[in-house]
């Protein structure tokens, strides 16, 4: 594997992870307050920032790392299975914890939505990683 390949395969999965990780989630059926965290943007609610955008890069490359080793050594099958995986490890701890008071049903449907987010994002990354690289 060459590194042109690998930055060239890095690329499309930093852009994914810094969009979707980026995408705010709020369900103001549930609270109907503004996000404290976040800026507003024409209507629109933008929660990430430069950090964000450098972590998730980071977060790309180690997956970009990841896939190269899966594809080049280890086979070609299973990718989904593999990424699959990787979603749930990051995805489940964000679920543990304790509910601030009064919030119930919003911060269990956010909580989950968001666990589902990370999952879809590095399936998302396998797909792409597997077109690029397999």
């Amino acid at each position: 594997m060459t590194l042109g390949r690998l930055i060239l395969a890095w690329l499309p999965v930093a852009v994914l992870f810094a969009v979707v990780g980026g995408l705010g989630v709020r369900f103001y059926s549930f609270a109907q307050r503004e996000p404290q965290e976040s800026t507003q943007v024409e209507g629109r609610i933008w929660v990430f920032t430069k950090r964000d955008v450098l972590w998730r890069s980071a977060e790309a490359l180690v997956a970009t790392l990841l896939a190269s080793l899966w594809f080049d050594s280890l086979g070609h099958g299973g990718w989904w299975l593999l990424f699959l995986l990787v979603g749930l490890l990051v995805a489940l701890p964000g679920l543990q914890g304790s509910p601030a008071p009064l919030a119930g049903a919003w911060w269990r449907r956010e909580r989950f939505v968001l666990a589902l987010r990370e999952v879809a994002r590095y399936v998302g990354a396998g797909a792409l990683l597997a077109w690029m690289l397999g």
